[in-house]
């Protein structure tokens, strides 16, 4: 046996919590890779959002509550709650179906799943936004507010 070898075994024996630990988390992370890239919801940038808004007229559906909607959205965003889009009853988007649409929530964790739910719903092209609002606003992005 070579050296490392050597050295991982009584490490291992010694450390069995911490050791497992960072088993599940090497697992945990191949698995959420493999994910993404198998996803149909493609994560953007706020360049390639914005690339999208002005140029292949994005449709942009925020996915936060209604007061933080309120507090500070894109321009011409859709304000959608997710319990409306798992329950199919998002009426307001439905026309879009065949549009890019791109997904915001608050950070970035929740759009994705999301967006898998869409794309089950016939959506065809469904991209969610990187970082979520917390991003475009440290970007100093313009938000409307009402």
């Amino acid at each position: 046996m070579d050296f490392i070898t050597l050295e991982i075994i009584p490490f291992v024996k010694n450390h069995l919590l911490l050791s497992l630990g960072w088993i599940v988390l090497f697992i945990a992370i191949i698995v959420l890779t493999i994910k993404s890239k198998l996803s149909k919801v493609k994560i953007i940038n706020n360049a390639q959002a914005i690339n999208m808004i002005n140029k292949q007229n994005a449709v942009i559906v925020d996915i936060r509550s209604a007061d933080s909607f309120k507090k500070g959205h894109v321009t011409e965003s859709h304000n959608v709650l997710p319990i409306d889009i798992k329950n199919a009853s998002a009426k307001t988007i439905d026309k879009f179906k065949e549009d890019l649409i791109i997904l915001i929530d608050e950070n970035g964790l929740s759009s994705t799943n999301i967006g898998e739910i869409l794309v089950k719903q016939g959506f065809l092209h469904v991209y969610a936004l990187k970082d979520g609002i917390a991003g475009w606003n440290g970007e100093n992005l313009p938000l409307v507010r009402k």
